[in-house]
């Protein structure tokens, strides 16, 4: 019996870590592993370490690579090399300790990045003398670099370098666009040193080869007493600096249109981003090729080779770097959730930004929220978990912007030419009766399928089908409660494609209801859309995450790697679908939908329109 009971135990605990490692991945995030409070005081001559150059961005770049050499005359193989901006040491703003014995502590604030000090010389050890290069983003503050013996757990700091800063720390840096709440209406958000009180934010912009208007901007931040929890209220806090806003209105569709933004100082002179452009969103309805990108969970990952996010986000910047290739083919992109995984380190959102310029200056960066944007215990959101960071959705509703009635209530509904687009909250409560779930039904009614004959929906969490490892150990194939109120609205308004994020792997299901595919085809559909298809794109970065041995019958297509979609609208009766690996760019699954409007309209099993046999 109780070798029984032993088994038993083995395996609640397996199944426990595999659900902790689908919500929170393998492992803490990296920053996390510094006991940064314990840091102990051991500054000594025989360690030093210097930076270089000392000032960055003389030519208004918001990227530069730094040099930083060391040497420690008692080396060991856990030394390590961190980046802290401010540069200067605070020990006033640290908390204090609970034992009045215990030393206070001297470092209060997490690094922004790190490496070991023997990354780059497998020498160090016998030496004692290193070099290492940092490529450093523009983030309001000077920096310094800190050697630590003592590995992760117990740091010693061996020397402070030498303070290095951009030429204009505060210079108005990484823009990202949106959809604003119309068609013609594109927003431009960017983040800045600047408030209010210093200089006035705007954005100078007009079509390309015409004259430019100026428009207003609204700043925004938000302060450490905003955050829920631990570490973003603790170690991981750090100014964000001020974010602002643009709403650019009145666009022409089609045009190409340039914008830079600037800051009005109170001397009268002015502090000038470069200059950026896109093109503008066409009509609703408008017959022309439109094309979009879909993707979830990418995170960040440094370029610098930095242990920061050392297997965290393996294939994030291949994720991003093919979508910067392919910048000319893309008009707009979705990345549904789990934007960052900063998961309380704020200094990442300004990481992330920077990562994203090329792609978010240059096309409509839309987003979703995801657990590690908005879950914390008593804070409102609907999954009781600490997978946040504390951030409690603060950070991500502050960044960014995205066209909802209340920022605190992710969900929000956008139109792109054929494309109406119904994004949803899966932090928050979907099920029927719930505030939500009268949204996401309005949403779904109000197209005019006519003008838009393709209908998506979104979410990050798997609200419909997905054979995720965890999901097929509970046997839903779904997030618990997922579609069971959802999928008689996406029968009955004709989804025809549904997308999710939170499960790190690409799977497409057939045209489904109920469980049963309603259609035999594989890469090509045509007539009447009598179900939705769901498709799963959460790997746009993150860890993978595993299959289940069993393959239900409606899972068409399965992949365990890093990737995204690209939908192709040729017209009203042509959709092209792509699901592209983020390695290469290569097409590995396909299908095409054609129809007419009356097939749209034609009646379904639980979608048919009253009727009346009156004449």
């Amino acid at each position: 019996m109780k070798m029984i009971w032993f088994c038993v135990f083995l395996v609640l605990a397996a199944n426990l870590n595999l659900v902790l490692t689908h919500i929170n991945g393998p492992g803490d995030q990296p920053l996390a592993k510094i006991n940064i409070l314990k840091t102990t005081l051991a500054l000594h001559n025989s360690a030093t370490i210097t930076a270089q150059p000392v000032l960055l961005g003389l030519k208004g770049e918001g990227t530069q690579w730094v040099t930083v050499n060391f040497v420690n005359l008692n080396p060991s193989m856990d030394d390590w090399v961190g980046i802290f901006s401010p540069a200067k040491f605070d020990p006033s703003t640290c908390p204090l300790a609970n034992d009045p014995k215990e030393q206070l502590p001297y470092i209060c604030s997490a690094p922004i990045k790190y490496k070991f000090a023997n990354e780059s010389n497998s020498g160090y050890i016998e030496t004692g003398i290193g070099s290492l290069r940092f490529q450093l983003i523009n983030q309001r503050a000077d920096f310094s670099f800190a050697l630590f013996s003592g590995g992760l757990s117990d740091p010693n700091l061996m020397a402070i370098s030498n303070f290095i800063s951009f030429a204009n720390p505060k210079a108005p840096l990484y823009p990202r666009l949106a959809q604003g709440k119309f068609w013609n209406e594109m927003t431009v958000t960017w983040t800045s040193g600047y408030d209010i009180d210093e200089a006035v934010p705007f954005v100078e912009w007009g079509r390309k080869g015409d004259l430019h208007l100026r428009s207003p901007a609204g700043t925004l931040t938000f302060k450490q007493n905003s955050m829920c929890g631990s570490p973003a209220r603790t170690v991981g806090w750090r100014d964000p600096g001020f974010i602002h806003t643009s709403f650019l209105k009145n666009l022409w569709p089609n045009f190409v249109y340039t914008y830079r933004m600037g800051h009005l100082l109170s001397n009268g002179s002015f502090v000038w981003s470069k200059t950026y452009s896109f093109k503008s969103s066409p009509f609703p309805g408008q017959d022309s090729l439109q094309r979009v990108i879909i993707f979830g969970d990418m995170g960040k990952a440094e370029r610098d080779g930095s242990n920061e996010y050392s297997d965290y986000q393996p294939g994030s910047l291949n994720t991003t770097d093919q979508l910067i290739r392919d910048l000319s083919n893309i008009d707009i992109v979705f990345h549904i959730g789990d934007l960052t995984y900063s998961n309380g380190y704020i200094s990442q959102w300004d990481q992330f930004t920077a990562q994203v310029e090329p792609i978010a200056s240059t096309v409509p960066y839309m987003i979703a929220s995801g657990n590690h944007e908005r879950d914390w215990p008593n804070s409102g959101s609907f999954y009781d978990t600490t997978d946040s960071g504390g951030e409690c959705g603060v950070p991500a509703e502050t960044m960014f912007y995205f066209p909802a009635e209340n920022r605190a209530k992710f969900w929000y509904s956008t139109d792109y030419g054929l494309f109406h687009f119904c994004i949803a909250d899966s932090e928050h409560d979907w099920r029927e009766g719930s505030e939500q779930y009268r949204f996401i039904e309005q949403c779904l009614a109000s197209v005019d399928r006519h003008r838009q004959p393709w209908l998506i929906f979104a979410a990050h969490r798997v609200l419909g089908y997905s054979s995720d490892y965890w999901y097929g150990q509970e046997g839903s194939f779904e997030e618990p409660m997922g579609r069971e109120s959802l999928q008689k609205l996406w029968q009955k308004y004709k989804v025809d494609i549904a997308f999710y994020g939170h499960v790190h792997n690409y799977e497409r299901t057939c045209p489904i209801y109920q469980n049963q595919c309603v259609n035999k085809e594989r890469n090509h559909y045509s007539g009447v859309v009598n179900g939705t298809i769901h498709v799963v794109v959460g790997g746009g970065g993150s860890h993978l995450s595993a299959f289940s041995e069993v393959t239900p019958n409606w899972s068409l297509y399965r992949d365990y790697d890093w990737g995204f979609v690209k939908l192709t609208a040729f017209n009203h009766s042509s959709l092209l679908f792509e699901y592209k690996k983020s390695r290469d760019g290569k097409v590995y699954d396909s299908f095409t939908i054609s129809r007419d409007y009356r097939d749209v309209l034609a009646c379904v099993h639980d979608g048919c329109e009253a009727t009346t046999s009156a004449s």
